[in-house]
């Protein structure tokens, strides 16, 4: 009986070593592959923090248009940027978006609180643009679409057919793709990048306002790719189309206003 059970171990173990050398097999195929996708996304990730700094950058060649227009942020350098563009004659006008920050509970209690609007205002005519060239867009804005929707409307009822729009660098890209997307059939929009914008596409990564600008406008991308699910509530397409340019507001220094309410505190 022994030698018929050494007999029977001594079959069985080649088929046990060939399943086990058949498992190992399996396992290391399976390393291989996933250490291959893991090298692909490795590579695909450092040639996305190489690339995608010089891709959101897509600037227009100048050239002469009907107004220019200072997209809103990155204050006060778009609006510098905008007054440099009007002393070299490329526009007769600038225009000036209006962001919605006025706080009801303020406007009720008659406090003035400056937009940012009025504060381009005063750059401009520091650098010596005349009151009469600065136009502010009277539709509330709180993005990049409502801006260009203000501007687009801006152009239709003017009879207008191109506008240099003045922005950040890392942001030409995606006004670009808005404006294609939305507005292109009423006229020209001429996307701009400030010149002294220090902003570094092949570094990134290396400062925190590079990183968060390219985060934020390739988030910003991904929702214009997905047919923009995410909008601004502030106000309804329709009510774009009656935006009307109205002169730029005539501004007190806030040191020089005078307390009404009567009291010495």
């Amino acid at each position: 009986m022994s030698e018929n059970i050494s007999k029977v171990l001594t079959d069985a173990k080649p088929v046990n070593v060939s399943r086990a050398n058949e498992f190992v097999g399996r396992i290391l195929r399976i390393l291989a592959v996933l250490g291959a996708l893991a090298l692909l996304a490795v590579s695909a990730g450092f040639a996305f923090m190489l690339g995608v700094g010089h891709w959101l950058v897509k600037e227009d060649s100048l050239q002469k248009a009907n107004a220019i227009a200072v997209l809103s942020g990155n204050f006060p350098a778009r609006a510098l940027e905008a007054a440099s563009l009007y002393r070299r004659g490329y526009a007769g006008e600038i225009w000036l978006t209006h962001p919605g920050t006025q706080s009801e509970t303020l406007a009720e209690m008659g406090i003035h609180y400056p937009s940012e609007a009025d504060f381009n205002y005063r750059v401009l005519r520091r650098q010596g643009v005349p009151a009469k060239a600065i136009h502010v867009l009277d539709a509330p804005i709180i993005n990049t679409q409502d801006e260009l929707e203000a501007i687009s409307s801006a152009l239709q009822q003017r009879n207008c057919t191109s506008v240099i729009v003045v922005t950040n660098k890392a942001h030409t890209r995606r006004v670009h793709e808005l404006w294609s997307k939305l507005e292109s059939a009423r006229g020209t929009a001429i996307v701009h990048g400030i010149a002294n914008d220090d902003f570094q596409p092949s570094a990134w990564w290396t400062r925190t306002s590079d990183t968060h600008q390219v985060v934020h406008e390739v988030l910003g991308m991904i929702n214009l790719w997905a047919g923009l699910p995410m909008q601004s509530a502030q106000h309804a397409r329709e009510a774009v189309a009656q935006n009307e340019l109205r002169p730029a507001p005539k501004l007190v220094p806030v040191a020089a206003r005078e307390s009404t309410s009567g009291s010495d505190d």
